[in-house]
């Protein structure tokens, strides 16, 4: 073949999904490697059995029989599900606020990203820190009694501050507060002003605005900001273990104790429940608005 036949040969390229394919392929291994195949295994584990001193594989469903027939089990879900719903409702009502706040009351751009900025700065610090220094806070000789028993408004000072559902929900809502407000922040600066304005030409008050127009709006990211809180506190266990002073439990801390106890394969069959509870959760939140607008 002549230089000329070479030159004007036509170049053959892959086609679109070929292509697309071979881009995706290195990511698509990373997770395969360091996602999947971990469930996979925490999936085949949850089916091997266990003896006092050691575990063995087999396919057998005696975990998953101890664990649906304890009543433990339930009170623990039970006890997760109580902390997501009011840890939830506390961060959208917190989270909402400041971004609302941060989106419509700021004006210039270079305020709105001091005072986002402002608001990450506690969560540049570990979360553990963060967590353990509620306790000199909360304790019978902390500063919050401290400053009520000299005020005169108790007598005696409050066991309930410390060690208890209430430090629990107010660790949870320090820690995990910032992951509602980014993505409704995100959200609420993404609002065409000029339907705020036309509904205020419409005659529509302040109120009727936010309901009728801005929430709306803003569901993508309330929904992404659920996402985040919900599966960030039914995994925790960290938290229920240090707040309450070992006296509740979730299903993380449930996890951790069999792990302990080098019960793997209930600790195994316990998580793969959690899972499928959080997906279930997740593919019910996904139903309700479309966030792949905002990803």
């Amino acid at each position: 073949m002549t230089d000329h036949a070479r030159i004007s040969a036509p170049r053959r390229s892959l086609g679109p999904n070929v292509a697309g394919w071979l881009l995706v392929s290195p990511l698509a291994l990373v997770l395969s490697a360091f996602l999947v195949l971990p469930v996979i295994m925490i999936v085949v584990v949850s089916f091997w059995g266990t003896t006092e001193f050691s575990i063995y594989p087999a396919f057998q469903f005696d975990n998953y029989a101890f664990l649906f027939g304890s009543e433990v089990t339930y009170r623990v879900f039970l006890n997760t599900f109580k902390y997501a719903v009011i840890t939830w409702a506390l961060t959208l009502g917190i989270g909402f606020t400041v971004a609302y706040f941060l989106a419509f009351h700021v004006r210039t751009q270079t305020w709105q990203i001091a005072l986002f900025l402002l608001c990450t700065i506690p969560f540049l610090t570990s979360n553990i820190i963060r967590m353990i220094s509620w306790i000199p806070f909360l304790g019978r000789e902390g500063i919050a009694n401290s400053a009520l028993l000299s005020w005169g408004m108790i007598d005696a000072p409050l066991d309930w501050l410390l060690f208890s559902d209430f430090s629990v929900i107010l660790a949870f809502v320090h820690l995990y507060t910032l992951f509602m407000v980014v993505p409704i922040f995100n959200t609420m600066m993404r609002i065409d002003r000029s339907l705020i304005e036309a509904a205020n030409d419409a005659g529509a008050s302040g109120w009727q605005t936010l309901a009728f127009v801005i929430v709306p709006l803003t569901k993508p990211g309330i929904m992404i900001g659920t996402i985040f809180v919900v599966t960030l506190v039914m995994g925790d266990f960290i938290t229920v273990r240090f707040m309450s002073g070992s006296q509740s439990a979730n299903v993380g801390r449930l996890i951790s104790n069999d792990i302990a106890l080098l019960q793997y394969p209930s600790a195994s069959a316990t998580a793969v429940v959690l899972l499928v509870v959080v997906l279930v959760v997740i593919g019910t939140l996904l139903r309700f608005v479309d966030i792949r607008r905002e990803l």
